[in-house]
Order: structure tokens, then C-alpha cells, then sequence
């Protein structure tokens, strides 16, 4: 008997069809993981662009500084101008707790000559953010994010930096802004002036408005009233910008005697 050299390679069909299944499901599983893969990659895209839709939407969402016309005031200032001179108070609160008592003066319809604003924090307050910027916004339309020193001035809340806008042709009657910020209470004043026609006058136009603020309200405040009552000790008459009187009454610091032991 005979037998055909080619039987040793020869493969059973059912082997044949073994592999055949075998690599039907690997290409199969291949496409499936492949499948999950680009899933991933989709999903993730996605939340990515959704995050920042929502991240860019928050601020406009978050109401800000309203302003609160059947809010009582808590502060005054005694009058700095002249009577054809006018004088607006405004109050702005925060749904997170925030109030802004803030003082305009100057002629009707046109841009103020000076600004007060006495700043009581709640939560939208965020101690990272320069008081410098929003006062250089608040002191020119252009908003101009920077402000360089000029000098400083002693008041009765204390010694105060005060700054103004850089670029001006003439430094000496560029208007003058400041800030002063307390820790306890949290409390921030600032503001600007442009009355007077040099840098001197304008620094003690900054003294005079801070001698004449007074507390007139502190409501469940009593480190606010605190504040305010030491302040009134080294109150040192309006346009004294410069130094703190040393009269007994008000020098808490060195005081006079006056008149023989």
C-alpha cells in the first residue's frame, strides 16, 4: 500500500475552523477595546469644554453690588464744598454680605471731584485682590489697572499711602487716591480727591474728608464703633492733613499739660 506523501500537511477542518473563530474574535475584541477607547477620549473632551462653559458662565451668574435704596446710613461726612457744591450718599450691598457706603462730591451732572467709600466686607471679599486696582478704575473711566505712590499722609485713622495714576503731565495736581484697610473690624476705607490746585492742597483735602467721616450707626458692630471712637482722639482739624495735633485733649499719644502744676 501507498500512502500520499502530502497526508502530513494535511489540517483537519476542524482545526481550520478553530483558528478561523479564534481570529474572528480577536479582530472582534480589538474593534470593541477600540470602541471603548475612543468612548474615553470623547467623553473626556466633553466634560473638558463643559467645565469651561461653566467656568466662564459663574461670574455672570453671581450677582454682584446692588444698590440699596431703603438701607439706613451709617456714616456722615460734614460738608466739604462750597454750596454750589453737591453731595450724593449711596449704599450697595452684596448677596454674600458685603456694603459699600460711598460719598460723591461735586457739581450736578458732572464727574465727581472726590470719592469716599467705606467698605464692610462679607463673603464675597477675596483678600488676594489688590485694593489699588478697583480704586484706579474707580478714580479714571479709562480704568487703568496700576497706580504709583505719592507720599503719605497721617489722619486720624492712622497713616495712609496715597497713590495716584502715572503718565500725568503734571504729577503735582494729578488727583490723589488712598486706602486703608482694618483687620478687626474688617473694614476698608478709600477714595480719591482732585480738589486743589497743587499736591499740597490735595493732601489735605484728603485729611479734611477723613477728619469730618463719622459714625453714625454700627449696628451689631461694636469693634466698628471702637474703631471710630479711638479715631475721634486723634481727630486734628480739618486741613491739618499732615500732622496729628498735639494739644491735650487730642494728643492721646504725647499729651500737654496746660497751665501750672
Amino acid at each position: 500500500m501507498q500512502s500520499n506523501p502530502d497526508s502530513r500537511f494535511h489540517i483537519h477542518p476542524a482545526l481550520t475552523s478553530f483558528a478561523d473563530e479564534c481570529c474572528a474574535t480577536l479582530a472582534r475584541l480589538i474593534a470593541y477595546v477600540g470602541a471603548l477607547a475612543l468612548f474615553a477620549i470623547v467623553s473626556l473632551n466633553f466634560w473638558d469644554q463643559l467645565q469651561l462653559i461653566t467656568a466662564a458662565a459663574e461670574p455672570a451668574d453671581q450677582p454682584g453690588f446692588t444698590l440699596a435704596t431703603r438701607s439706613r446710613p451709617a456714616f456722615a461726612v460734614s460738608s466739604l464744598d462750597p454750596p454750589e457744591k453737591s453731595e450724593s450718599y449711596e449704599i450697595f450691598r452684596h448677596p454674600a454680605g458685603g456694603r459699600k457706603d460711598t460719598f460723591h462730591w461735586g457739581p450736578p451732572d458732572e464727574k465727581p471731584v472726590a470719592e469716599l467709600e467705606i467698605y464692610r466686607p462679607g463673603g464675597e471679599f477675596d483678600p488676594s485682590e489688590p485694593p489699588a486696582a478697583d480704586l484706579a478704575a474707580r478714580m479714571t473711566p479709562e480704568g487703568s489697572q496700576r497706580l504709583e505712590a505719592a507720599g503719605v499722609i497721617d489722619s486720624k485713622f492712622g497713616t495712609l499711602a496715597l497713590l495716584r495714576l502715572p503718565g500725568r503731565l503734571d504729577p503735582a495736581r494729578s488727583c490723589l487716591g488712598f486706602t486703608k484697610r482694618f483687620g478687626d473690624p474688617a473694614l476698608q476705607i478709600s477714595g480719591w480727591s482732585c480738589q486743589g490746585a497743587t499736591l499740597s492742597a490735595r493732601r489735605a483735602a484728603i485729611g479734611c474728608m477723613l477728619d469730618r467721616l463719622t459714625l453714625l450707626a454700627s449696628g451689631n458692630e461694636p469693634k466698628l464703633a471702637e474703631l471710630f471712637a479711638r479715631s475721634e482722639l486723634r481727630r486734628s482739624g480739618c486741613g491739618a492733613s499732615t500732622s496729628v495735633s498735639a494739644d491735650w485733649v487730642t494728643g492721646a499719644d504725647n499729651p500737654r499739660l496746660r497751665g501750672p502744676l
